[in-house]
């Protein structure tokens, strides 16, 4: 009956898709790019089953041909899925079971048990080979023109060196988050590197490791505007010269926080209700004109109102530093400091504050610390503020960062140095300014007479005209309404690309002029008062790498000090870390992939269009859902956007009380503050001893909350690693409450092909593509969080209201879709179901072989685990005074990052092997886990690690054990070792003495000589 209840009516989400408008101020507005600024697009999962074809030998009378024998020789999942059948026998018969399959059945409850998963398309699954034909076919779709959208997105020349050493370098894409310090110094100092960059260039000393982009980032500015307040003012103001997405994003974010925001000319500002809590302008606007904020910021000061300011980091450049302004915060993006537009994403944006903020500030922080030798090292600082710690009192739900874009910015900063980028901002203003100056000779078309950098704006008879010959000159123009265009220039803009864009305003009349005659009498148009004179990027790390060989060698020596799959597993509970093909990955850096607009017309993208709705359909057959937003751009953007789903249904029964959000101790770390943003109150139910949900909890939460139940947020299977056997009574206690179900996707990778989120009961579900789909880790980002909705259950009356925006662009980080897209065509239904099935398996071997040496805190109801497990070391602090940390870092000294610690139950390691890796290296991370648990019973060696070269080179020695076992505990690190490049890193010393950016070498060796 609850599975046909929720099947009984497919309307709601439909209804709530065809209703998500288009929130710009105007329809006519972004009529060129096709602006789509609401939770869209959402994408129809409908499709015809391919029946199989049967292939049939050849007979002989002396042998016949197998079918096998005929199978092409690079098939993919033969690839990935690591174990082979002769291993998966013996290691199932290993753990108790005569095969795999019987594994499974013991493993995955029988009531949400799917028969089988056969996807529309791909069922089979593309060869290699024939996956790089049809990403070419869909590349050929792809329609590239130059484009002068601006709005935040522009064309960028992407340094070689970087492109092939960082972007497509898996020593840099397939790291996890550095909160291994020890093992992570490298892209540390390169994070370091972006926070000074943007610290220098903005004019504000504290800045974080990245954001999501431009438009998240202002929103993240807001609530912290209303945090600073301490949600006393409720109204934040947002000029009218922001970017429309921005604009937005920040009305969507506000509804959760309870804020109203107006939209206003900035002379239109209006302080007089004292309930203002904060105001967000742009510099340069939008429409590219520049304005001295002086007067401005004081203004807001004097009526105790914070100001945010977004900006650009190149023209920041040659401008007057915002923090000359006095703002308070400055957000932005930094695409264009060598990072391709990719249709949207991914791309690093920034935030910059002061000191004062600093506890306040979203996403991660690198910080500079000290080692146990006394020595500098880098860390993640003010861990603390994370939302695995402070749950729904986190300053944020976003739990990760863009690493890998910050990384190529901040190489893009440190290759050209100051003089370089000056370079580049200069010029690209005189293109503008030659653009304009030539408009004006033209006399065609009336050019804005207030100052710009790189934008400018122009009236004319008819927009649509100029921008239709634009387009036969492969040219996008940014058309504002029927009158009136923005032309951004950037740096790959050319002076023969400035000759045909004045024919294009020319219309057909002669130009008799050339950008080059006309140049020479150009003046630069940037007021003096606002020209910068504060030097920026002296350190030398912006000074010495310039050559391409300096770089390579300088981006070398921090992928060296940096553990990555290249090296080993990375056995990390709740991440997923398998590893990312060559194959999905080629197709990201193509032109036809990488240097699409995101706001282009949409014909111009008909392949992006076309594997979105592949990839939709995918997704749908995956999860048993009806609808899929592909906008969501990180894990936490989904949840945030699935919760503002069942808001909106709630909102559309007349339901507006509904505001609690029952969530389990076992869920994932972020969904507390995903709940908290998104406005619900929030009752947390605990677990029984065998780490399941207590059932009895949920339905009196339940029960108690009837008339205002929102949704449950559930991990499945639980964070406690295990298949909870009640998990579909759980979900008809919420629905027979009024409640709608959230599952979080984070351990998807036990469900594909076996369960489903649709099939178990839930009605909203975000996947974590950066776990089960194969999007790298990047070293802490990027990530894809797209979320699917079952529509049954969920009717929705006429007055559905949309959404609204949740990420800058329309198909968020679209760049890396094509990742998750090639790994499910290639793998095909069964590689996938099969890559589950390993992935239980692998997990289950390894709890095995480890159960005699530490205790397995959590099994199912047959004694087994689901895809990761957890192992107890809370005895050893009795007995040995040995806490998670200690193993993690002795670990280090086998040559492997450490798993999980500490959650999501104190004490513990959680430990998730994925099916990507072989027996081999699942053997040779247990054989180092026992080998540490024989060092603690002995002799409490764990205590030293890591043990780096320098502290094994010492002229002293003081440790209780040889200098040769310190460095090679096992066998196999003889012929490959990875050394760790620092002892292990004081962490309370990081955050007492919080320093974030690069500093003087003298001040560095200052310092630890004095520590020392």
């Amino acid at each position: 009956m609850e599975r046909a209840r929720r099947l009984a009516n497919k309307a709601i989400l439909r209804r709530l898709v065809s209703q998500t408008k288009q929130n710009s101020p105007s329809p006519a507005l972004y009529s060129s790019s096709r602006y789509v600024s609401s939770l869209s697009p959402y994408l129809s999962c409908d499709g015809n089953v391919r029946s199989q074809r049967n292939i049939h030998g050849f007979g002989s009378q002396s042998r016949s041909i197998s079918i096998e024998a005929l199978k092409p020789s690079d098939t993919f999942p033969r690839r990935h899925n690591s174990a082979t059948p002769e291993e998966q026998t013996k290691m199932s018969e290993f753990v108790g079971f005569p095969n795999l399959d019987s594994l499974i059945d013991a493993t995955v409850p029988k009531s949400i048990r799917l028969n089988s998963m056969k996807f529309p398309k791909f069922d089979e699954g593309l060869t290699e080979s024939q996956m790089i034909a049809h990403m070419q076919d869909l590349a050929s779709k792809n329609s590239v023109y130059k484009s002068f959208i601006g709005m935040g997105y522009y064309n960028t020349s992407v340094p070689p060196v970087i492109l092939r050493n960082i972007m497509e370098n898996p020593g840099w894409y397939t790291q996890y988050t550095p909160y291994q310090a020890e093992i992570a110094q490298g892209r540390l100092e390169s994070l370091l590197n972006f926070q000074t960059m943007v610290t220098d260039l903005t004019g504000l000393p504290m800045s974080n490791a990245s954001l999501l982009d431009e438009g998240t980032a202002a929103a993240e500015a807001m609530a912290m505007c209303n945090n600073i307040q301490k949600g006393k003012k409720k109204t934040f103001i947002i000029a009218s010269n922001c970017h429309p997405q921005t604009i937005d994003i920040c009305k969507t974010r506000a509804d959760g926080f309870d804020l109203k925001v107006v939209t206003a000319d900035l002379k239109d500002f209006d302080y007089s209700s004292g309930d203002v809590c904060g105001v967000l302008v742009q510099y340069p606007g939008t429409e590219g004109e520049l304005l001295d904020y002086g007067e401005f910021v004081k203004n807001a000061h004097a009526n105790g109102v914070k100001v945010v300011m977004a900006s650009d980091l190149l023209a920041l450049t040659v401008l007057k530093p915002p923090g000359e302004f006095g703002v308070d915060i400055v957000v932005g993006s930094a695409q264009r400091f060598g990072v391709p537009m990719g249709y949207g994403g991914p791309h690093a944006a920034f935030l910059a504050t002061s000191q004062e903020y600093k506890r306040m500030m979203p996403g991660r922080i690198i910080g500079v610390s000290v080692d146990s030798s006394g020595k500098p090292a880098l860390r993640m600082a003010m861990q603390t503020r994370e939302q695995h710690i402070r749950r729904d009192k986190a300053t944020s739900n976003i739990c990760t960062a863009q690493a890998l874009l910050a990384n190529m910015a901040a190489m893009f900063g440190v290759y050209h140095g100051p003089e370089g980028l000056k370079t580049i901002a200069q010029r690209t203003h005189g293109l503008a300014a030659t653009f304009a100056a030539g408009l004006k000779k033209l006399g065609t078309v009336d050019v804005q007479d207030l100052p710009f950098f790189d934008t400018v704006k122009i009236t004319c008879a008819d927009s649509n005209v100029i921008a239709q010959e634009a387009y036969k000159n492969k040219m996008n123009l940014r058309i504002l309404d029927k009158n009136t265009i923005t032309v951004s220039f950037d740096e790959t803009t050319t002076i023969e690309d400035v000759d045909t864009l004045f024919k294009v305003f020319a219309l057909g009349k002669p130009v008799p002029f050339t950008a080059a005659t006309l140049a020479p009498e150009v003046q630069d148009v940037i007021p003096s008062g606002l020209v910068r004179e504060t030097p920026y990027l002296t350190h030398p790390i912006f000074n010495s790498f310039h050559t391409e060989h300096d770089l390579l060698r300088y981006i070398s020596k921090l992928q060296s000090k940096d553990l990555s799959l290249c090296h080993s597993m990375i056995p990390l509970g709740s991440c997923t870390m398998k590893l990312n093909a060559t194959t999905e990955m080629m197709p990201v850096t193509w032109p036809a992939f990488a240097d699409m607009h995101p706001f282009a017309p949409t014909e111009q993208a008909e392949g992006y269009q076309e594997m979105f709705k592949n990839l939709g359909d995918m997704l749908c057959t995956v999860t048993g859902f009806d609808s899929f937003s592909l906008q969501p751009n990180a894990g936490a953007a989904g949840e945030y956007a699935g919760l503002m789903v069942i808001r909106a249904y709630h909102m559309a029964r007349g339901d507006h009380h509904r505001n609690v959000c029952i969530i389990p101790v076992s869920a994932h770390g972020t969904n507390p503050a995903s709940a908290a943003m998104c406005g619900m109150k929030i009752i947390t139910v605990g677990t029984d001893s065998k780490g399941n949900i207590n059932i009895e909890e949920v339905r009196k939460a339940a029960e108690a909350n009837k008339e205002s139940l929102s949704a449950l947020m559930v991990t499945y299977p639980s964070t406690h690693g295990v298949y909870e056997e009640g998990i579909d009574e759980i979900c008809k206690i919420i629905h027979d409450n009024g409640g709608q179900v959230y599952m979080d996707g984070a351990n998807m990778n036990a469900q594909v092909g076996l369960t489903s989120p649709g099939w178990i009961g839930a009605d909203v579900c975000h996947l974590n593509l950066h776990k089960t789909f194969c999007i790298p880790h990047g070293g802490g980002g990027p990530g894809m969080g797209p979320i699917g909705v079952s529509t049954g259950g969920l009717p929705a009356p006429e007055t559905a209201q949309p959404l609204g925006t949740i990420s800058a662009a329309p198909w968020g980080s679209a760049l890396i879709l094509p990742i998750s897209y090639t790994y499910i065509a290639m793998m095909g239904s069964k590689g996938l179901t099969d890559a589950s099935k390993i992935a239980i398996l692998n997990a289950n071997y390894m709890a095995k072989r480890l159960e005699s040496h530490y205790p397995i805190l959590f099994r199912g109801v047959n004694g087994t685990v689901a895809h990761e497990f957890i192992v107890d070391l809370r005895p050893l602090k009795t007995t040995a005074g040995i806490e998670p940390e200690d193993v993690a870092k002795r670990l280090i000294d086998y040559g492997f990052h450490g798993p999980t610690m500490s959650w999501p139950v104190p004490g513990t390691l959680m430990i998730e092997p994925t099916e990507s890796e072989s027996k081999a290296e699942l053997d040779r991370f247990c054989d180092a886990l026992i080998s540490i648990r024989q060092e603690i019973a002995e002799i409490e060696k764990g205590k030293g690690a890591p043990h780096p070269p320098q502290l094994l080179m010492a002229d002293k020695w003081t440790k209780p054990y040889s200098r040769e076992y310190a460095a090679y505990p096992a066998p196999w690190l003889r012929a490959a070792k990875f050394w760790p490049t620092t002892c292990r890193v004081d962490n309370v010393y990081g955050d007492r003495n919080l320093i974030c950016t690069l500093q003087p070498a003298h001040e560095e060796e200052e310092k630890a000589a004095a520590t020392a």
